[in-house]
């Protein structure tokens, strides 16, 4: 082998000349024997591209299978056939790291593919995903450092439920103490305002939550912004162009991956601001019309949020939640205090809610009248208490699924297909 020819990336080679004298380091994506000649198709990070060996390479070429790890040299040539139109004509071949059936075939079950994780990570398919995973994380964190928010970071050790306590995570603390695994960031964002004014945090958040549909998890990535002086308006506002932001993003740098999965770009594509706003009372007369009742003061869930979400073709907030089905620390609405100042962003083709958000109740008295209202005990959120003592201000903020925002992004069937590594009500392996 010529140890002095550096190895390209993949997608680099399509834009060498013809004839050009190239090497690969890969693995092996698929392969044909035909007698005459092997074609092994070589995967990396950047993309995919044809090898053809003939003559004697043919013959070291045969000891591969799918997945084995390889070095390649050849010489670039134009074949309308290959895939992207160029493929390798191959000199040598260097088998780095062999593998022996690999156990992915194409007869394949969705749960199989969970068990073996590990290794359908390493699919084209995962590998879209993934990318287009990257760039939304890189875009959330670029939309708030380009408006004037501060990352901040919170504990994950908590001792007092934000969500509600029943979807807690119990640990034992080296103290011998009961800790719980964090549901939300939120109160640590909102203690952070009194400095920073405008916070975000982008990490993961933990709820045993009994849930087994298709857009649940019981870990998941959670960004989370608090914005001091905030209405819901505003921070209404901040969530619209946040998403936009992300999308836009989505559809500059991942176009090849969005195809790949079959996603319709121009579903994206008409997801521009502003969106559509309703409150629940109208959510509720349109489920109506649809022959779906629900009582009034009853959460929407995932059923009925795919139904409502079925007449938008971008996303659709639904605000002014009953006070009943939302947390505690959501301010009443002064004009109607049955409803709180809230709103969830709904996805399109139903995928339901990314967001949920609103104001936050800023007045001592009311914070402490609503912790009993809903059965908990003030003295267990004292330093939260302590924010409404001194200086309090009006503010508001959201929590965004990012597992979820990607499934809706790249189009998925299922949550678990959003992230590498999903934990779930069922599985916690691999």
């Amino acid at each position: 082998m010529d140890e002095k020819l550096k190895s390209r990336k993949i997608s680099e080679i399509f834009e060498c000349e013809e004839g050009s004298r190239v090497a690969i380091r890969g693995w092996v994506y698929r392969f044909r024997d035909l007698g005459d000649k092997v074609f092994l198709v070589v995967r990396d990070s950047s993309g995919v591209i044809q090898v053809v060996f003939e003559g004697e390479g043919a013959t070291e070429a045969r000891l591969v299978d799918v997945e084995a790890s390889v070095f390649v040299i050849g010489r670039v040539r134009s074949d309308k056939r290959a895939p992207g139109g160029k493929e390798i004509a191959g000199e040598a071949m260097e088998l780095l790291g062999p593998s022996h059936n690999f156990p992915i075939t194409r007869d394949i079950s969705r749960e199989f593919l969970l068990d073996v994780r590990h290794l359908w990570v390493r699919s084209r398919r995962m590998q879209s995903m993934m990318k287009i995973r990257h760039t939304v994380f890189g875009a959330l964190h670029g939309y708030f450092r380009e408006n004037g928010y501060y990352e901040v970071h919170a504990p994950m050790f908590i001792t007092a439920a934000v969500e509600g306590g029943a979807t807690l995570f119990p640990v034992k603390y080296v103290d011998g103490s009961t800790v719980y695994l964090t549901q939300s960031s939120q109160f640590y964002l909102e203690a952070l305002i009194f400095s920073l004014e405008k916070v975000y945090t982008i990490a993961p958040s933990f709820r045993a939550e009994k849930s087994r549909t298709r857009r649940h998890l019981t870990e998941f990535w959670h960004c989370e912004a608090e914005v001091a002086w905030a209405t819901l308006d505003d921070i209404m506002q901040v969530e619209e162009d946040l998403i936009w932001y992300v999308v836009q993003k989505v559809l500059e740098e991942n176009q090849d991956e969005l195809k790949s999965l079959g996603r319709r770009l121009e579903r994206l594509e008409q997801c521009k601001p502003p969106f559509y706003r309703i409150s629940y009372d109208e959510a509720l007369e349109l489920l109506s019309m649809k022959g779906v009742s629900i009582k009034w003061g009853d959460d929407l869930g995932a059923d009925e949020e795919r139904l409502l979400v079925e007449e938008f073709d971008k996303p659709v907030f639904v605000h002014r939640y009953p006070e009943k089905v939302k947390a505690f620390y959501h301010k009443s609405d002064p004009k109607r205090p049955e409803v709180t100042l809230s709103a969830d962003l709904l996805a399109p083709e139903g995928y339901g809610e990314i967001i949920g958000g609103g104001e936050r109740v800023d007045n001592l008295d009311e914070l402490i009248s609503k912790i009993k209202k809903f059965g908990l005990r003030p003295e267990d959120y004292a330093w939260y208490l302590d924010l409404r003592k001194y200086g309090s201000v009006p503010h508001s903020g959201f929590g965004l699924g990012v597992d979820r925002t990607v499934m809706w992004i790249a189009g998925l069937d299922h949550i678990t297909d959003a992230l590498p590594f999903p934990r779930t009500l069922r599985r916690v392996y691999p």
